[in-house]
C-alpha cells in the first residue's frame, strides 16, 4: 500500500462498518483433512489461508497472521507467511495485513524486524511492545506509511501482573496509552492493542485517547471477550476506530470439506454483531 493508505483503508471500512480482523493463526494440525493431504504443511497452511480469505474478503478490515504460527514451520514458514499476504492482495485488495509479531527489541534490531515484515513480507502493519520506550521503536514509527499497534493492556489471564501496576497514579496500560496517543504518534500512524477480555479497561483506554486512534482488541471467539461492551465503549466516546480480532472460533469453525463456508457464516455472525457501532 502506498504513504497512508493503511489508515485510510482502515478508516474507509470503519465509515462503512467493518471492524471484523480475521486472525490466520494457521495451526498445520487443524486443518482439515480435504486440504491438499499430500502436501507439506507449509503449502497446505497456504491453501487453507487462500480459501478462508476467498470466503470472508467481504466481511473484514483486515486479515492479522500471527508470526509465531509460520515460524513453528521452520525455512518453509517466512515462504508460507509471505505467500498467504499474497493472498490476501490477490483476493481482498484495499485490506490491509497486520503482522502479529509484537517485537521489541534495541533500535539496531528493530530496524531489520521493520525490514522483515515490511520490505520482505509486505505487511501494512505490525504489533510491537512498549517496554524499550519510544526511542527503541523508532524504525517502526518512522515508516509512516504503516500502523504500529503498540501493547497496552493484553487479552491473556496474568496480564495484570506488570500492566496493572500503579504509575503515576494510574495503572501502567493506561500510561502506555496515553504515551502513544500524546507523545509517539506524531505521524499519526500509532494504534493500540487492548483485549475484549477486559471491557472495563478497554472502555478506560478508549477514554484516554483520541476518537480517531485505531484499537486492535483481541480476545473475542474462543477467549470469551465481550463483543458487546466493545461496541459499547466505542459507542459512548464517539468512535468507530476499532478493530475485533477472531481467529480459531473462525478458522476452525469446521474440521470438513466445508470449512470455508462454515468460516464466513462465523464471520458474518460477528461481522453483524458489530454493525451497530457503524452508526456512532
Amino acid at each position: 500500500m502506498d504513504r497512508g493508505s493503511c489508515v485510510e483503508a482502515l478508516r474507509a471500512h470503519h465509515a462503512e462498518g467493518r471492524h471484523l480482523v480475521v486472525g490466520l493463526d494457521t495451526d498445520p494440525a487443524r486443518i482439515p483433512e480435504s486440504v491438499r493431504p499430500d502436501a507439506d504443511p507449509a503449502d497446505r497452511v497456504v491453501a487453507f489461508n487462500r480459501e478462508i480469505v476467498e470466503s470472508t474478503a467481504d466481511l473484514v478490515c483486515a486479515y492479522k497472521p500471527n508470526a509465531a504460527f509460520y515460524e513453528a514451520l521452520g525455512p518453509d514458514g517466512f515462504r508460507a507467511l509471505a505467500e498467504t499476504i499474497a493472498a490476501v492482495r490477490a483476493s481482498a485488495s484495499g485490506v490491509p495485513v497486520i503482522l502479529d509479531a509484537k517485537r521489541a527489541d534495541i533500535g539496531s534490531t528493530n530496524a531489520g524486524y521493520a525490514v522483515a515484515a515490511f520490505d520482505r513480507l509486505g505487511a501494512d502493519a505490525i504489533t510491537v511492545h512498549p517496554y524499550l520506550g519510544r526511542e527503541a521503536l523508532e524504525p517502526f514509527l518512522k515508516r509512516e506509511e504503516k500502523l504500529i499497534f503498540v501493547l497496552a493492556r493484553t487479552s491473556n489471564p496474568g496480564a495484570g501482573e506488570f500492566q496493572d501496576l500503579v504509575v503515576d497514579g494510574v495503572p501502567l496500560y493506561r500510561r502506555v496509552a496515553r504515551s502513544v496517543a500524546a507523545d509517539w504518534n506524531a505521524a499519526g500512524n500509532c494504534g493500540l492493542v487492548v483485549g475484549a477480555t477486559y471491557p472495563d479497561e478497554l472502555e478506560q483506554v478508549r477514554a484516554d485517547v483520541p476518537a480517531d486512534l485505531p484499537i486492535l482488541i483481541p480476545g473475542v471467539g474462543a477467549q470469551g471477550g465481550d463483543l458487546a461492551a466493545v461496541v459499547a465503549a466505542h459507542r459512548q466516546a464517539g468512535s468507530d476506530a476499532f478493530l475485533v480480532s477472531a481467529s480459531r472460533s473462525i478458522l476452525y469453525a469446521s474440521p470438513k470439506a466445508d470449512f470455508a463456508s462454515v468460516a464466513r457464516s462465523e464471520a458474518q455472525a460477528l461481522a453483524d454483531a458489530l454493525q451497530p457501532a457503524a452508526a456512532v
